[in-house]
């Protein structure tokens, strides 16, 4: 009953609304519908591995339907996203649609942060982090009707030593991760576990010392994560409580224990009871200190970089606008992830037969 009910608030009401515009005499709920909008769609053509070649249409002809003008620009190149969705900035648009894997959506959100214009997102990558924290169907066709809705949701966004980050940035196991992850060849899930092993037969534990809340942890860790939203990517789901517009990041630390303890907690990413294993700690913070013995890697967002011994974290609240669903479902342990994996499953066998 509960589905039924959003089934009809996500789906079903939209529709409606779409019959009764087409009525004559009929008012539309927001009187800005009649006026048209300009907004960049901004494609990353080598991102992920289907193909893009009806995006442009696609997009164009849906959000026509509700009063949307598309200028789709083509990315080339590193850093190529930002600039232009700084420009969209600039010249007026309504909003920017970015469509790409992770790389291309964060270089997109990083012009858009403390403006009034809003990130779309169409997933075309392999992790899809912020996408799949909105509940965005890993389908080009399902991500522009949820933009053609115009839901729009203040949403905050994090910074490490002033790097901006939408999902997670930390220290420790999972830096290494992101570090072989990147330099491998290929990219998706079987990858990232591939990654995942090899950086774990050779890591050890660190020493961090950890300022938040007027308290100051020193902790012997396997990892360290401050948390935007509730998952990496790829559904494996680091904080499955984060809540993206409380003002505040999820701290998520793993002291690590034999290699069973940790195969454990590593499936129950999977299944989004990470935070319920023993040896994991968490807390909310919107202001983290972490200090470590030495300078060296980390991630943002899953792109491994070098950062100082000191890493000064910040959550940025309600920094960051976005097209969303109408209704985000909360994330429910072995649920969510079991009915996230079946709605791609379903997408890919659709692709596979039109």
């Amino acid at each position: 009953m509960y589905t039924f009910f959003i089934n009809i608030y996500n789906v079903w009401l939209p529709v409606i609304l779409c019959i009764l515009e087409n009525i004559p005499n009929f008012v539309h709920p927001n009187p800005s519908f009649a006026v048209m909008k300009n907004v960049m769609l901004i494609i990353n053509p080598i991102a992920g591995t289907g193909k893009k070649d009806n995006l442009a249409s696609l997009a164009e002809n849906r959000l026509a339907q509700v009063g949307m003008s598309v200028d789709v620009r083509f990315t080339t190149g590193k850093g190529d996203a930002t600039e232009l969705a700084a420009q969209a900035v600039r010249d007026g648009y309504y909003g920017v649609i970015a469509a790409g894997g992770d790389g291309t959506i964060n270089e997109t959100a990083i012009a858009l942060c403390n403006t009034e214009v809003p990130l779309g997102i169409i997933p075309c990558g392999s992790g899809n982090g912020l996408a799949r924290h909105f509940g965005i169907q890993m389908d080009a066709e399902s991500a522009v009707e949820i933009i053609s809705h115009d839901n729009i949701r203040d949403v905050d966004y994090g910074t490490v030593n002033g790097k901006d980050f939408f999902c997670t940035c930390g220290v420790g196991f999972d830096a290494a991760v992101s570090d072989r992850f990147a330099r491998q060849h290929h990219r998706g899930l079987i990858m990232y576990l591939k990654s995942a092993v090899e950086a774990y037969l050779n890591f050890s534990r660190t020493d961090y010392v950890i300022y938040a809340n007027g308290k100051v942890l020193t902790e012997r860790a396997f990892l360290v994560a401050c948390c935007n939203t509730t998952q990496y990517g790829n559904n494996a789901y680091i904080a499955p409580k984060a809540d993206i517009s409380d003002g505040l990041l999820d701290v998520t630390i793993m002291h690590g224990g034999n290699i069973i303890e940790d195969a454990k907690a590593g499936l129950s990413l999977m299944s989004a009871e990470f935070d319920n294993n023993i040896g994991i700690d968490t807390f909310k913070a919107s202001e983290i200190r972490i200090i470590r013995k030495t300078d060296g890697p980390a991630h943002v967002d899953g792109e491994p970089v070098d950062l100082p011994r000191e890493l000064n974290v910040l959550c940025h609240h309600n920094g960051l606008k976005v097209f969303t669903p109408l209704y985000i479902e909360p994330v429910t342990p072995f649920v969510t992830p079991i009915m996230s994996r079946w709605e791609e499953f379903v997408n890919s066998i659709n692709h596979l037969l039109r």
